[in-house]
């Protein structure tokens, strides 16, 4: 679900169309107050032609509004389940009251039923958000600037796709020399990087254009470099961005038995983990292969992504799935086999160049962000989590280079990840303007902000966690093994 522009105030034919239908449909469902609903009722209607949503134990039916929702097809992102978070991170204050237009009756817990973790908001914490918010709407408004992306975005994206091609040609097909075409295969792995957390990063989480074609087109550019979209905006989105360090629900520190990870003192731990620091260096870059080719495929078979069921594919979302797989294969692998001139042993070392360099930045992109000494690494009770979601984002997270234009740029925006956790439907060129009033209202309301001066600094401390937690265990217990993932 996307946050409405602040500066196009609910207004005009569209809108006024939408409104009538928001009476009709609130007429009959608030008359339907006392009906209750299970989890498991909920949960089956959960796609774009019949969408049901939980909000703060309240159900939902915005299956009307679905083909009118300005962030898309993000509406449905969470179709079937709570998204409470969701909601509140990419809606202005206003469009809570526009939420209650489709309200049909209460969630029925059953006994020791959980829909989704609890954010319990201390009382010195209960106006920060929404504070918060009200400023950054402000800004927008003042400015009379939308919230997505801007002219130098659309810019940015027509140079990443052109060098993805250009790279691409050259890795393969344009060079004889083996150096020359490695080079290109470096910047291919660049061009495919940033799709990664520029393009595809912004256009899913409907931070891109108010055009909502255009939009889910540029976030499958995911799909053309071979991740799927689809299970990158459940994993991110739907899991990551919800539960983000919370232990055992955030997808993105998930926990196998074995595994080669431990990034927080609340998970088990394996002997061969003391060295982590140094293997997983090299390991980061096989990130994106991974996706392509191992983690997509079983989240398809097993319907979750570690603790994140996901959702019922469409057979347009089907089609991109398996098109886009389809569509790596055919120009990154069988085109080069047939008609490059490189010898095979060429090849595969310049397939695992550009993807090893696409790996690295991604890790290390994403990996700075939330696991570094400075982080917390949340657990839920029952449930339960004793911080407002917002005062979690900004505990879970760290920034670095504030004010760097050009690791704003090449990080897509990833240098102010508290700003995009906290509003992930704004485009990351506006990041630098609205991190001095997050920073502010953080310091009005003694929340700590963690920000790294360099991106250098921030890796170091990541390397530094990673050799803490590796070691954790030997004080623990000799013996005693397992492990995160």
């Amino acid at each position: 679900m996307a946050i409405e522009d602040c500066t196009q105030p609910m207004r005009g034919n569209t809108i006024i169309a939408s409104s009538n239908l928001f009476r009709r449909k609130g007429d009959s469902t608030l008359k339907s107050s006392d009906k209750t609903y299970s989890l498991a009722s909920v949960a089956s209607h959960s796609t774009p032609s019949d969408c049901w949503v939980i909000v703060r134990d309240k159900v939902y039916d915005v299956t009307a509004w679905v083909p009118q929702h300005p962030g898309g097809a993000l509406i449905y992102v969470s179709a079937g389940k709570d998204c409470t978070q969701l909601f509140d991170s990419y809606h202005p204050l206003y469009a809570r009251a526009v939420l209650q237009k489709f309200y049909i009756g209460n969630l029925a817990r059953q006994p020791g039923e959980v829909a989704a973790i609890t954010y319990q908001q201390p009382p010195e914490q209960q106006q920060f958000y929404t504070v918060l918010r009200q400023r950054v709407e402000r800004y927008f408004r003042k400015n009379e600037i939308s919230h997505r992306a801007s002219a130098g975005m659309y810019i940015k994206t027509a140079l990443i796709l052109s060098g993805l091609v250009a790279s691409c040609y050259g890795t393969f097909f344009c060079f004889s020399s083996f150096w020359l075409s490695a080079l290109s295969s470096v910047l291919l792995g660049v061009c495919m990087a940033e799709i990664g957390v520029s393009i595809q990063h912004d256009a899913n989480h409907g931070a891109y254009s108010r055009n909502t074609v255009l939009e889910y087109m540029l976030g499958t550019t995911l799909d053309i470099i071979g991740a799927s979209s689809f299970m990158w905006k459940q994993q991110h989105v739907v899991g990551h961005h919800t539960y983000t360090n919370v232990d055992g629900l955030d997808p993105d520190i998930r926990v196998k038995d074995p595994d080669v990870r431990r990034v927080s003192q609340h998970q088990p731990w394996q002997a061969y983990q003391a060295y982590q620091h140094i293997y997983l260096g090299v390991l980061y870059g096989l990130l994106g292969l991974k996706s392509v080719l191992l983690d997509d495929f079983q989240s398809i078979s097993s319907g979750s992504i570690g603790p994140v069921s996901i959702s019922n594919l469409t057979r347009q979302e089907k089609a991109i799935f398996w098109g886009g797989k389809l569509f790596w294969l055919a120009y990154f692998i069988v085109l080069p086999a047939v008609f490059s001139h490189h010898s095979w042993a060429a090849l595969a070392a310049l397939w695992l160049l550009s993807e090893a360099v696409a790996g690295w930045i991604l890790a290390f992109m994403f990996q700075v962000a939330h696991v570094t000494p400075d982080v917390a690494f949340l657990q839920q009770k029952d449930g339960i989590l004793a911080q407002d979601w917002a005062t979690a984002q900004v505990a879970t997270t760290a920034d670095f280079a504030h004010g760097s234009f050009f690791w704003t740029h090449f990080s897509g925006g990833l240098n102010y990840q508290v700003v995009h956790h906290l509003f992930p439907g704004v485009c990351h060129t506006h990041y630098p303007a609205i991190a001095p009033i997050v920073l502010d209202t953080c310091e009005e309301f003694n929340v700590p902000y963690k920000v790294y001066p360099s991106f250098w600094s921030a890796l170091r401390a990541h390397f530094k966690h990673l050799h803490a937690m590796g070691r954790q265990g030997l004080t623990v217990s000799m013996p005693s093994l397992a492990t995160v993932g």
